[in-house]
């Protein structure tokens, strides 16, 4: 059964009357298998809510358009997923320059054109949802958009790249393969002709962005994947580490319904807290969240991260010292 079945109904009938087959209320009924009444509503619904130009042909006992270039001027949709949508818009306004914004919000105004009985508006979303993101990098609109366009036509881009470790600004041309929101910032996965290898990029970093003209084969995903997908956080490489965290028993209530990893292992201790599992091929972002949790978190393995915690924590030491 259809999940909207006034909408495939409404489909079948324009289809119906574009091809000339002048539909009427009886045929409609029984395609569809209901009354004769539902199937007038459904007309009428066509004539009122879409504003279609219809017209009935009493030789043809049949419905047409007195405008043949009429087309329904928009889908109807669902409360959720107009929802989904003004959500989606306040989730990634300010990630891209306000560029997605914009775009979504012309998305909405024509979903909204059609006159559904959606039971909401968008100053509802606006005054009842919300979304915040802390410490993020927010990329360029131009950015974005141009990366974004290369990404679909399959075109190498060339930029100016600021490293915040070197404080150095290198010329990079990469075949954009995949980008990702990673905590409110845009990150592509690209292969680096420079570095004849896979990096990573922030769009906020680059500079200068240029889209080049020669189109460029897409490398197998195989390839690439693994590096959004293996290990914990942003950073990736060939191999990943297992870390353990055990978390006391205070801060084990708020981590059990957390997910750090789709491949993490939790198991309980028998003093009430929990052992944290998951793969990990860079300690560093690793290293800043377990410092966040102070005391209420040790590094049971590997040693190398144990080493690096204990090192750090006695810096921090020396700072407040």
């Amino acid at each position: 059964m259809s999940v909207f079945p006034q909408l495939e109904r409404l489909l079948w009938l324009h289809q119906q009357i574009k091809t000339q087959r002048y539909p009427n209320a009886v045929r409609l009924a029984e395609r569809f298998e209901v009354s004769d009444k539902t199937a007038q509503r459904d007309i009428n619904c066509l004539r009122d809510r879409f504003r279609a130009p219809l017209s009935f042909s009493r030789n043809r006992n049949g419905y047409f358009y007195e405008d043949t270039f009429y087309e329904l001027p928009c889908l109807p949709a669902s409360q959720q997923e107009v929802l989904c949508l003004l959500m989606a818009r306040r989730l990634l306004d300010q990630a891209a320059g306000g560029y997605i914004g914009r775009e979504l919000g012309s998305l909405k105004e024509k979903v909204f054109a059609a006159e559904c009985s959606l039971g909401f508006t968008p100053d509802i979303v606006q005054s009842t949802f919300s979304a915040v993101w802390s410490g993020y990098t927010p990329a360029q609109e131009e950015n974005f958009r141009l990366t974004a366009w290369a990404l679909i036509h399959r075109r190498p881009i060339r930029f100016n790249y600021h490293s915040p470790i070197s404080e150095q600004i290198t010329n990079r041309v990469v075949e954009p393969h995949h980008l990702q929101h990673y905590m409110a910032s845009w990150v592509l996965t690209a292969f680096c002709r420079n570095r004849n290898a896979w990096r990573k990029f922030y769009l906020a970093r680059m500079s200068g962005l240029q889209i080049l003209d020669s189109a460029f084969t897409p490398r197998p995903e195989c390839e690439w994947r693994p590096l959004l997908e293996d290990a914990f956080g942003l950073f990736h490489g060939d191999e990943t580490t297992d870390v353990t965290l055990r978390f006391s028993a205070f801060r084990a209530r708020w981590v059990r319904e957390q997910i750090w990893h789709p491949a993490q292992q939790m198991i309980e201790c028998s003093d009430g807290g929990l052992d944290l599992i998951l793969p990990v091929a860079d300690f560093r972002e690793i290293k800043m969240r377990i410092l966040q949790f102070g005391a209420d978190c040790e590094v049971v393995a590997p040693a190398a991260l144990r080493e690096e915690v204990r090192l750090e924590i006695e810096r921090m030491g020396d700072v407040y010292r």
